[in-house]
């Protein structure tokens, strides 16, 4: 039986669709309440990195309860935060060697461009102030985080309430004029960063962010080799932190543990989140090196940052479990073999009715549907296909994530696919066998007018 509002006490986060209750998971798959089955393929929301039912995650969580459920962050530690940020430093790049735990994605982006400002501020250079993201981007719903991502359908609410930030044109070669292919584009090389500081002023900026794979905002787009070269080479030469929001993308999602390994570079900040604890339990995290922590430690002496349930005991052993178990079944090296089969596989959905691309890296993939395959023309908003094309999925038994907003002119529709790292082939075929089920599904309700 599908629940819904009113007719719950519960504040739905969609007012008007039916929920079915979930009552089961295991592995790859959920069951409501009926006995149907899901094949969750986009982790719920990129979060289930270890599948559902994970007994090794779950007996962690319930020894730290047992043990210790909560105690204040500022006036005490304990194992599984020592532990948990030994794990996360040893894997991380470069010298992010200090870890700040939080409980959502939105709160640990909130805290990073918190750092980068006291950073700069304590520093003894106030005016460095301004941040400059990518559009489209997605960086949280917290109001700075909202802020640095460009989300119209999310800011419109809300836009006299958020921060003034800086965009530059995210490389998106789909949607680029160049189409990924110019060789001076300022957008594709990253180019568009130094004018954008240029003309802002380098002695008024303190960070940019941006995903170093695109998340939902761009659906899985994977920047030319030598984008994020020249992008920290930038930074470094303004003088402005490089913050890689790799809550989505990082933590072995596309097939190494930073989404920024295979171009050889090292951020000043990262945040984390999503797969690093499985979603057993909420947990986020801001890594930084000594060299930014310092300045704060010889000066305020905290990061000015206040949560209730930072540094939380049981988050944090849910973390531990979950990164370990990442390590010690070498799921990172798993979803690098895996992401090829899965690229693969879908790969034969390029030639369908208004599949316009299909891209990603590791084990996270946007598929972009189109109304006009050539000249890679958006459907009109109006029509919802992303969200009619979500529905349709789950209806035939299969979990995406939908994206709208991300083309010219507010308009795009795209899904996105990030399985948990245990899936098999034959689940990737079946992923696969859905996806086409759904587009069918769709094409009979918009008729068969189909531009090719």
């Amino acid at each position: 039986m599908a629940l819904s509002y009113p007719d719950s006490n519960v504040f739905y986060r969609k007012l008007r669709r039916d929920y079915p209750r979930i009552v089961r998971g295991d592995g790859c798959y959920l069951y409501d309440a009926t006995g149907k089955w899901y094949l969750d393929a986009a982790g719920g929301a990129f979060v289930a990195s270890l599948g559902h039912g994970n007994q090794d995650v779950a007996d962690a969580i319930a020894r730290q309860a047992r043990l210790v459920a909560y105690v204040n962050g500022t006036a005490f530690t304990h194992d599984a935060v020592e532990e948990l940020a030994s794990e996360l430093v040893a894997l991380a790049p470069g010298d992010l060697d200090k870890v700040y735990f939080l409980s959502s994605g939105s709160e640990a982006v909130e805290a990073a461009l918190k750092l980068a400002r006291q950073y700069w501020r304590e520093l003894g250079e106030p005016n460095k102030r301004k941040i400059i993201a990518l559009s489209p981007s997605y960086h949280g719903n917290t109001m700075l985080a909202l802020s640095a991502s460009a989300r119209a359908n999310y800011q419109s609410m809300f836009g006299d309430w958020l921060v003034d930030v800086r965009r530059i044109p995210a490389p998106f070669a789909y949607h680029c004029e160049c189409r990924g292919l110019g060789a001076d584009c300022n957008v594709c090389t990253g180019a568009a960063l130094e004018e954008a500081i240029v003309r802002e002023g380098s002695d008024s900026i303190a960070a940019l962010i941006a995903e170093p794979i695109g998340g939902s905002s761009t659906g899985a787009t994977v920047p030319r080799p030598e984008y994020w070269p020249r992008v920290r080479e930038i930074c470094n030469r303004h003088r402005v932190l490089f913050i890689a929001d790799e809550i989505l993308c990082g933590a072995g999602r596309t097939g190494t543990w930073s989404a920024l390994e295979p171009f050889g570079v090292v951020p000043d900040i990262m945040t984390l989140g999503k797969g690093i604890s499985g979603g057993y339990a909420p947990l986020s995290a801001v890594l930084a090196p000594e060299r930014i922590v310092d300045v704060l430690a010889r000066g305020s002496g905290s990061l000015l940052h206040a949560q209730t349930f930072s540094h939380h005991p049981v988050a944090c052993a849910a973390g531990l479990a979950t990164v370990r178990h990442i390590r010690e079944h070498v799921l990172v090296e798993r979803c690098s073999a895996m992401g090829i089969t899965l690229h693969d596989r879908l790969a034969q959905l390029k030639g369908l009715p208004h599949v316009g691309d299909v891209r990603g890296r590791g084990l996270l993939a946007g598929i972009e549907f189109v109304e006009d395959v050539e000249t890679r023309t958006p459907f009109p908003r109006a029509l919802g296909f992303a969200e009619a094309f979500t529905e349709a999925a789950q209806a035939a038994g299969l979990v995406v994530w939908p994206n709208v907003g991300h083309a010219p002119g507010g308009r795009g529709d795209l899904v996105m696919v990030a399985p948990p790292y245990i899936v098999t082939d034959e689940e990737i075929d079946e992923i696969v066998a859905l996806l086409v089920q759904a587009l069918e599904a769709m094409l009979r309700t918009i008729g068969t007018g189909v531009t090719r």
